[in-house]
């Protein structure tokens, strides 16, 4: 039997693949997006959301519940990226990258769960990433914002336990998509030819990280068993093995020789 499902950031890249995908196998899809016009000829139902904006995720929850009379999952994925050196990082952009990446998720969830505890289900997906699980140079806010995911979910799953609602992660590596260009970058801010070096290197391992990148319809179809499941598990891993590995190690060895590892793959010598 289908679901109601909302899809956050559904406009493009991973969000766009997994509402696709939730269409595709019988559910009824809302895929939101701060500017409704990016979701011309999709074939789910459009909604306009802007996750940092509280009236504007009250309004289409109540649109959805007032059409459907419930949402049955909520997948949590519009995110954004900032990269920058953490050590001169301004404070603004910090509360960008949260605004949008961490208080995005409470402001959502929080306008859908308490009609999920009511119907006594209901299952909560929030799209993290492996940068959640481990830091990643010149990505400090944007691991920070995931980590704050990961603390929150792991709380709420708790919160919920006797109430019939699940709640699960998925943590993607690098897929193609329109993050990369969208990513916003800080202007390396200190003179210091070395740190500026390591900087420009790291950015650009990234970025090539994410341009050979799977296509995220393969981050759809995990989506569609996950909603399936009776008892999702906590988390679910996506990704190229030679990054998902990452998070293997990290709990083997010890924390100077991950972080080189780390280090070495972006250029950081």
């Amino acid at each position: 039997m289908g679901k109601v499902i909302l899809v956050t950031g559904a406009s493009s890249g991973i969000g766009l693949a997994c509402a696709n995908a939730l269409q595709a196998k019988g559910h009824t899809v809302y895929g939101s997006s701060r500017d409704i016009s990016r979701l011309k000829s999709v074939s789910f139902k459009p909604i306009q959301l802007d996750v940092t904006d509280d009236a504007s995720v009250k309004a289409a929850v109540d649109q959805i519940i007032k059409a459907e009379g419930k949402i049955d999952v909520l997948v949590n994925n519009a995110g954004n990226g900032v990269t920058g050196p953490a050590y001169a990082m301004p404070v603004e952009s910090a509360k960008q990258q949260f605004e949008v990446n961490f208080f995005g998720v409470i402001r959502v969830s929080s306008a859908v769960l308490p009609k999920m505890i009511e119907a006594k289900k209901g299952l909560v997906i929030n799209i993290s990433s492996l940068a959640g699980l481990f830091g990643l140079p010149y990505q400090a806010l944007y691991s920070a914002s995931k980590y704050a995911i990961e603390g929150y979910s792991q709380s709420l799953r708790m919160e919920l336990r006797n109430t019939g609602v699940k709640v699960t992660l998925i943590n993607p590596g690098d897929f193609k998509s329109d993050f990369t260009q969208n990513r916003a970058k800080v202007a390396f801010p200190i003179k210091n030819e070395q740190l500026e070096k390591e900087y420009n290197t790291a950015v650009a391992s990234m970025e090539k990280d994410e341009s050979v990148g799977a296509n995220p319809d393969v981050i759809g179809k995990k989506l569609c068993e996950i909603v399936d499941k009776s008892s999702p598990a906590h988390r679910y891993l996506v990704g190229a093995f030679g990054q998902t590995i990452a998070v293997t190690l990290k709990r083997i060895l010890p924390g100077g020789l991950f972080e080189k590892l780390m280090n070495d793959h972006y250029g950081i010598k």
